[in-house]
């Protein structure tokens, strides 16, 4: 499993060194755009609009826009730089919670924590000490350039990190629409539901779900390549062919020149030469 961070997890005077990998990953079948026409893959540019041209990336820089067309252009340098000296600090617990206490709102994204060298009997401790007690830790790390908010838990014998929006992330619930306040339910409607809900009650088993759209989709697209029904994107000519081409049309044009019969000139007609009678002279 790939590893994303190595740090230490610390709470108190023990401190873990622990690896971090990614815990879930996204199965989405990803659709290329090809243009109709060829079946190429289309390209997005990076451009410049007041250069009006494509943009190499040496030739981009971060900025925060504070006003409109307005921005504080930030050096990459000062950015690694305070970004090394948050990754260098231990990653502290500052507090120990109880899960039920935290709202599945704010839950963001889960990493998996395994020892790194040396660690294994901090990692145990710790590890068994959230079991016994029934708590999480609460702390803040630097992932990828971000300070994230995380919980660390136990998840089946691993120690898992899951990352959680700070509260200023979390959209006020007040600023929903067209949220009805409390509406009266009829006692026998109100009864129903319950017992729809009694009757469709169970143990949570994520097994038993699937993602139904992804395997009708993956179906579909087996069985248009089992039908052959697939396409081959276009090669883009080089310059050389595309050089060689305009020759080739050149020459063609040339050669239908010299061979297309030139136009038959109009005959002049031929001019009538006078003559002249001599005169019979008498005797």
């Amino acid at each position: 499993m790939h590893t994303m961070w190595k740090g230490t997890i610390s709470f108190g005077l023990v401190n873990i060194p622990v690896k971090m990998h990614a815990a879930t990953e996204n199965k989405d079948v990803k659709l290329r755009q090809l243009h109709k026409e060829c079946q190429s893959p289309i390209k997005y540019e990076r451009t410049c609009p007041v250069c009006d041209r494509p943009v190499e990336n040496n030739e981009i820089v971060k900025a925060y826009e504070y006003a409109k067309n307005k921005f504080v252009v930030l050096d990459e340098e000062d950015l690694e730089a305070l970004k090394k000296e948050q990754e260098d600090k231990a990653v502290e617990i500052v507090d120990f919670v109880q899960l039920e206490e935290i709202d599945p709102i704010y839950f963001e994204k889960s990493y998996y924590l395994s020892p790194n060298e040396g660690g294994s009997k901090a990692y145990g401790l710790l590890r068994n000490a959230l079991k016994d007690t029934k708590k999480i830790g609460i702390a803040k790390m630097i992932i990828r350039s971000k300070e994230q908010l995380a919980v660390i838990r136990v998840y089946k014998n691993t120690l898992v990190v899951e990352t959680i929006h700070f509260p200023d992330e979390v959209r006020n619930v007040q600023d929903v629409p067209n949220v009805p306040d409390e509406v009266e339910t009829d006692k026998s409607e109100l009864d129903t539901a319950k017992m729809l809900i009694d009757q469709l009650t169970s143990e949570f088993d994520p097994t038993k779900y699937e993602d139904e759209y992804r395997n009708a989709l993956l179906e579909l697209i087996e069985q248009k390549k089992n039908d052959d029904q697939t396409a081959t994107a276009a090669d883009k000519p080089s310059p050389e062919a595309a050089t060689n081409l305009m020759d080739a049309l050149q020459a063609s044009l040339d050669r239908a020149k010299q061979d297309k019969p030139k136009p038959k000139q109009p005959t002049k007609p031929k001019q009538k030469t006078k003559t002249t009678k001599k005169k019979k002279t008498g005797s």
